[in-house]
């Protein structure tokens, strides 16, 4: 009986400083080390890629934002605001009752598929918003140079970037709404043109919410 007791017991007790050795370093030795390293060696992208204004952070690098008009008596959702380069359509899952374009809870898809009715309403709607939103005096947007991604959402529904064919189709409109020269938007488009990862993974891309301080920065020296 003492035997059994006193082998328990040490059973009890080799578990015990078992789990107290496990849990100081999974629980604390191991994510301090790899905090330490990530901290070191990717500092920003380890703090969440965060972008910064005027000293304050704006966003980050890897989440899309919108760039609306404040809501209108009576609107459900608001106009864009056309002085500012636009980001890819939000849709998602915004369409729930917790979710909304932009400020998503949850990410996703809209999960319709390619013969969705709905989806090819969706696309017509917005390929006819872009023609009409980016066609300004002496230049006049052709449905046919409307990119695939300014009229669908991307799989998270939270894409930060934009191709820079949309990018470049902007160019006109945000001149003229910013009285500012076609040349000098062109510039900044370009200089914000990232190329593919390594040189051959993923596409060309701009990120809209870096083009966009970069444009206010300019408007603040014009």
């Amino acid at each position: 009986m003492n035997n059994s007791v006193t082998n328990t017991a040490r059973l009890l007790g080799a578990g015990l400083r078992a789990l107290l050795v496990l849990t100081l370093v999974t629980g604390v030795i191991y994510p301090l080390v790899v905090t330490g390293i990530a901290q070191a060696a990717f500092h920003d992208k380890a703090n969440g890629s965060e972008i910064k204004s005027e000293g304050k952070v704006a966003g980050s690098s890897l989440i899309g934002q919108s760039y609306d008009l404040p809501l209108k008596k009576g609107q459900q959702t608001p106009d864009a605001d056309l002085q500012w380069f636009q980001g890819r359509p939000a849709n998602g899952l915004g369409s729930n009752s917790v979710n909304t374009q932009y400020k998503l809870i949850l990410s996703g898809a809209t999960n319709l598929s390619a013969d969705s009715k709905v989806l090819i309403q969706q696309v017509k709607d917005a390929k006819a918003a872009v023609v009409k939103d980016n066609s300004v005096p002496g230049y006049t947007v052709k449905p046919s140079q409307v990119p695939a991604d300014a009229v669908t959402s991307s799989g998270s529904g939270l894409d930060p970037d934009i191709s820079p064919a949309y990018a470049e189709l902007q160019v006109h409109r945000v001149a003229a709404m910013n009285n500012l020269s076609v040349a000098q938007v062109e510039k900044l488009v370009k200089d914000h043109t990232d190329g593919r990862t390594l040189g051959f993974i993923g596409e060309p891309r701009v990120n809209v919410l870096e083009l966009n301080i970069a444009l206010k920065d300019l408007l603040a020296k014009h």
